[in-house]
């Protein structure tokens, strides 16, 4: 019998990734060495130093999948910018410190494409720098000049007005890590996916993401017979990637990825698509007949945030995404066949 040398614990473990990690650690990709522990909030309350000390103490895990968060869609940060930063800050302090004392030897955090400057170039990469920050002269004045340590171009200016408190809270976590690696030798990083969905996502109307939430209203116009009314103009586009194969990728990263520095999980950029596409891709899966509407007194938020996922292809250049309409239609039958227990 293999001897387990790895505890993993994943918290946020019973929101849309935690569970596809969970599905796939299942379903064969666990190794004999692993034992994966998921967590949620009804096992500690983040939010609490005290709460989350005592479950790294009772869990003692050598690695880290950082999950939890307060997260929701474009309206409910338009309306709680300050709640989104206060929880996300305190959750997130909480978590790598209490890595950090008990020894965990790796973490992996969650960011977001969000996290990047509104006002910047695209395709989004992980090479974007910006000024050289202070170098290491022990001994010395720290010294602005010919410094080897860069900071990373999601700090070259503001994110989205929509949502800054999530983004500038999810910001702090690459800080963090690039602290704990530099003071601590700690090797904590993070991922930066882009918009993810799949089954056990939140499909709340007003609060979700919007691939969920418009899943969820074609499933209620279908049942009523009236028009779908999708909110914007329906024109910003993005790239969705399904939560099972990001499920994949963050084993990889918790496995083989030793850099500090985040690296984006991303379908192509051939592979982004307008909300008007994500919405007609629904709306077949779901064989709904009726009227597409777009209500254009509803803000768009950000236009496009594309990533570039070259320097995933570098490490990975074989990897297989699920296409997006099979993976909407696994999505939609997963929602059709749970929505009585689904999140809504």
């Amino acid at each position: 019998m293999t001897e387990v040398t790895k505890r993993i614990l994943v918290t946020g473990g019973s929101g849309l990734v935690g569970r596809a990690i969970e599905q796939v650690v299942a379903d064969g990709e666990g190794l004999p060495d692993e034992e994966w522990i998921f967590v949620s909030s009804r096992d500690a309350d983040l939010t609490s130093s005290s709460e989350t000390k005592a479950l790294f103490e009772r869990h003692k895990p050598t690695h880290v999948i950082h999950l939890a968060a307060m997260v929701g869609g474009l309206f409910k940060n338009i309306r709680s910018n300050l709640d989104f930063w206060r929880t996300n800050i305190h959750i997130n302090d909480n978590v790598l410190h209490s890595a950090h004392e008990t020894g965990v030897q790796k973490v992996v955090s969650c960011l977001s494409t969000c996290i990047f400057p509104d006002k910047t170039t695209y395709p989004i990469d992980e090479t974007m720098v910006s000024v050289p920050i202070l170098t290491r002269n022990p001994g010395k004045v720290p010294s602005l000049l010919n410094s080897p340590l860069r900071c990373p171009q999601i700090h070259n200016g503001p994110p989205h007005s929509s949502n800054f408190g999530y983004s500038y809270a999810k910001r702090m976590i690459d800080i963090q890590n690039r602290g704990y690696s530099e003071q601590h030798g700690r090797r904590f990083t993070a991922v930066i996916p882009t918009n993810v969905f799949g089954p056990h996502d939140n499909f709340n109307i007003e609060d979700g993401h919007v691939l969920p939430g418009l899943i969820h209203k074609v499933y209620l116009a279908k049942q009523s017979g009236s028009a779908l009314t999708v909110w914007g103009t329906g024109k910003p586009r993005r790239q969705f990637i399904y939560s099972l194969d990001l499920a994949r990728l963050f084993l990889w990263v918790l496995r083989e990825y030793d850099e500090v520095e985040p690296i984006i999980l991303s379908v192509g950029e051939e592979d982004e698509v307008s909300i008007r596409e994500a919405a007609e891709a629904i709306a077949e899966a779901m064989e709904f007949r009726g009227e597409l509407v777009f209500d254009t007194t509803k803000s768009d938020g950000q236009f496009k945030k594309t990533a570039s996922n070259a320097k995933l292809r570098r490490y990975l250049p074989g990897f297989q995404f699920t296409p997006f309409r099979k993976a909407v239609k696994e999505t939609c039958a997963w929602f059709n066949a749970n929505y009585a227990n689904a999140r809504k």
